[in-house]
């Protein structure tokens, strides 16, 4: 059973790098999403309106039914929706995996290697959950704005149509 053992602890240890790595990329697409809501919310407040993206969408393709257009709104929140729903997943991940050697220093007395692994661990999971809030915050309120974008140009259509 030691072998099985050994050979779990040296495949959780692998992925510890790109886990972190993927955080680390989660957190700096949060704060890109971020900022362009900010940016975003902005022109609506000046303009009245934001960018319009459906409005241009289907302007390209006037053809496209209503169907491929919510599926086109369902493609912009796609990313943003992953984000907010794996991150969480992969920061418990990045705190169980040096709970092992923090828990083994612990036992062995070395106060100093469980505090490195506690830093990681619990640096892992906030920016995690960071990465998770801003992420479901963005894409909650793009959302709002998107479906009220979808709702004004499906009754354009249907006005036109009648």
């Amino acid at each position: 059973m030691n072998t099985i053992e050994s050979f779990l602890y040296e495949i959780s240890r692998f992925f510890l790098a790109p886990v972190l790595i993927l955080l680390a990329a989660m957190f700096a697409y949060a704060l890109y999403c971020l900022g362009a809501l900010v940016a975003e919310a902005a022109l609506r407040r000046l303009r009245g309106h934001g960018r319009r993206p459906l409005a241009r969408w289907l302007h390209a393709r006037p053809e496209a039914s209503p169907e491929r257009l919510e599926l086109h709104v369902l493609r912009r929140l796609e990313m943003q929706r992953i984000v907010s729903r794996t991150a969480p997943m992969l920061g418990l991940v990045a705190t169980m995996i040096p709970m092992g050697p923090a828990l083994v220093s612990v036992a062995s007395g070395n106060a100093q290697g469980m505090a490195e692994n506690l830093v990681v661990a619990f640096s892992a999971v906030i920016v995690a959950l960071l990465s998770a809030s801003i992420t479901f915050v963005v894409q909650s309120v793009r959302r709002r704005w998107l479906l009220e974008e979808l709702d004004t140009l499906l009754d354009a259509r249907g006005a036109s149509r009648a």
